[in-house]
Formats: structure tokens, C-alpha cells, sequence
């Protein structure tokens, strides 16, 4: 499981359109994996079982979405354009997460099994459970869709309002001050930290130890910037190989959620980030 992790999150990220989602997805599924692995009986393909669980618990994440009112473009496979258009694994490694969202579901699933993953097409309808002549279909009108979406991108900048660059901004400087007791002073009681990928801690008294890591280490810097366009910390060091992110949510001035990213590189790899 540890060493599909990557793989299942580059599937997901692009099912829910979010590489923050698509992690969340991924812990949904592997969980469910646990669950279902002492009836599973012999398991001839445990890639294939396991992307199986995983396109189910992205679909589940999609319905919850729709019934909190949140929708997804599960657009007609009328008026599209031109079959002749080509679309392959260079365009599906260039469209941005929220490109995959305009496609329909049965589409979004064939492009990133065929066109990310390199999935045959009998594969493909394996995991997914239709018939073959369904993925060819589905996955033509996809590749079709996302060329035209790739040809049409969104330059549009997110703005960040003045509290919210305050805050990561004041966090980020006694962060790379070393100023770590000033940090703890800025967590609220009922804290929530996701070291994602290696622990989950509650509570002001045991979020503290977060901290105890980073105070080891002078190589790590912050600075404030976008990931998949919402305000977070850009972190920098020599000793790990992607540039990562670190999500706050805030409860007036103090911290009430940390999200590190710093043991789940492969989120980095389908995240739109910006330094400011």
C-alpha cells in the first residue's frame, strides 16, 4: 500500500479535481482496503484492487459533494468538438486538476487510467467495471474535451486579503526566526495537526511537539504563497527533494488546524503552486 500511495493519489487528485481532496480520498481508500483485506481471498492483481477502491471512494467523494451542494461538470457528450481532435498523455500531464473536473465522470476516470497512469484499455475496463466498447468511447470524448480545455487556460490570479497575508506572513517569520515558543503561543486548545502520511495529533499539549522537529532543523524555510489557490506556506529545504506545503486554518488569531505535507511528496507533484 505504501508503495502505491503516489499512484493512488494521482488518480484521485484528478477524480476530485484537488491534490488536498484527492490525499483525503486516498486515506478513505486505504482504510477501506484494510477493511475488505481479511475477506478478500486471494487477490491476483492488488494494483488493479486497490485502484478499484480507490475510484469508489472518489465517486463517494464526488456524491457528497453534490448533496452539499457542491457541483462537478458532468457535462452532455453532445456538442463537442471536432473527433478528429488529438489529445494524449502529454495533454493529460498539461491540464490543470480543475480542467479534469469538466469532464464527466466515466471520462475523467478512462483519461487518467489510460493517458496518466498508462493503463491498457482492457485494464481500464477491468478496474472500472464496464465494457470495453464504454472506455473507447468515453475515453475519445475525453481526450477531445480535455485538448480543448489545455487550449483555453485560466491565467486568473486568487487574491489574498490582508488578514490572511498577516497572518502566514507573521507565522512564516518566527517560524524562520526559530521562534517556536511563540508559535505554540498561537495554538488554540483543541488543535487539530495532519502530519499527513505519518501522524494525527489533537490538542494544544501534544500539537506542541510538532514543533520539536522543525527546531532541529535550520535548513527548512517558509514563505507565503498560493497551492491550488487557496493562501499557504511554500516550504524549502536541502534535505527533502520537492518543495512542499503547510495548510493553517485559523480561528481568529489562533491556529486551529495545521496540515504539513512534508512526508507526502507525491502531492506536490499535481499541486498549482505560486510564491507571492
Amino acid at each position: 500500500m505504501a508503495d502505491l500511495r503516489p499512484r493512488l493519489h494521482r488518480y484521485c487528485t484528478r477524480m476530485v479535481g484537488s491534490a488536498f481532496d484527492g490525499e483525503d480520498v486516498v486515506q478513505d481508500a486505504l482504510a477501506s482496503a484494510i477493511q475488505a483485506f481479511p475477506a478478500a481471498g486471494e487477490i491476483q492483481h492488488p494494483e488493479s484492487w486497490l485502484l478499484r477502491i480507490a475510484h469508489n471512494a472518489a465517486l463517494d467523494a464526488l456524491r457528497r459533494r453534490k448533496r452539499q451542494g457542491v457541483t462537478d461538470s458532468d457535462e452532455a457528450l453532445s456538442n463537442l468538438a471536432d473527433p478528429s481532435a488529438h489529445a494524449d498523455a502529454r495533454v493529460a500531464a498539461a491540464a490543470s486538476l480543475a480542467n479534469f473536473l469538466y469532464l464527466s465522470t466515466i471520462q475523467r476516470s478512462t483519461v487518467v487510467l489510460a493517458d496518466v497512469l498508462g493503463y491498457s484499455l482492457d485494464e481500464t475496463a477491468d478496474i472500472l467495471g464496464v465494457s470495453l466498447a464504454a472506455v473507447k468511447s468515453a475515453l475519445h470524448r475525453g481526450r477531445v474535451r480535455l485538448q480543448e480545455l489545455v487550449d483555453t487556460p485560466d491565467h486568473s490570479m486568487p487574491s489574498l486579503s490582508e488578514d490572511d497575508r498577516e497572518r502566514l506572513t507573521r507565522y512564516a517569520d518566527r517560524f524562520n526566526a526559530r521562534d517556536f515558543d511563540a508559535l505554540r503561543d498561537l495554538l488554540s486548545e483543541e488543535v487539530r495537526l495532519d502530519l499527513v502520511n505519518r501522524i494525527r495529533l489533537a490538542g494544544r499539549k501534544d500539537v506542541s511537539i510538532y514543533f520539536t522537529r522543525y527546531e532541529q532543523n535550520l535548513d527548512c524555510r517558509l514563505a507565503v504563497g498560493w497551492a491550488e489557490g487557496r493562501p499557504a506556506l511554500l516550504a524549502s529545504d536541502p534535505n527533502v527533494a520537492a518543495r512542499y506545503v503547510i495548510l493553517l486554518d485559523w480561528d481568529g488569531d489562533r491556529i486551529a488546524a495545521i496540515r504539513d505535507f512534508r512526508y507526502a511528496p507525491y502531492v506536490a507533484e499535481s499541486l498549482d503552486v505560486r510564491s507571492l
